[in-house]
């Protein structure tokens, strides 16, 4: 069964084309690496919560939008022997340098995890 990657991040808006830019350059490296499926996604209806939400979860702060992403991958093997690779200290991809494509937001702030799906439907398309 597939394995998912998912990320909640918080954004500044005036940064949206440079989030955009920079996740199609790791979405590439992500799918080398044998990912099925990359989704990123700029809050759109995003409401506050009374006890939590998004915003709260991620410290999102006025000027900051809330991003939900996704990767599919075929496995957890894959999956971590992708992670494996892309966190090697001896990777020299120019993708991975943050000089050449700088991460536009605040990662201390990203919310992320690994999760075996345990129900899976599709619709109709």
């Amino acid at each position: 069964m597939t394995y998912i990657d998912g990320f909640v991040i918080p954004c500044p808006k005036a940064k949206r084309q440079a989030f955009i830019d920079h996740a199609s350059v790791a979405a590439e490296m992500f799918v080398e690496l044998g990912a099925l499926r990359i989704v990123e996604c700029w809050g759109d209806d995003v409401p506050d919560g009374t006890t939590t939400d998004f915003r709260m979860a991620v410290k999102a702060e006025a000027n900051e939008e809330v991003l939900f992403s996704w990767i599919e991958w075929p496995d957890k093997a894959t999956r971590d022997a992708a992670f494996a690779k892309l966190t090697d200290p001896k990777n020299t991809d120019p993708r991975m340098d943050p000089a050449k494509n700088p991460i536009p937001f605040d990662g201390k702030r990203m919310i992320f995890g690994g999760f075996a799906p345990v129900v899976d439907v599709k619709g109709a398309a």
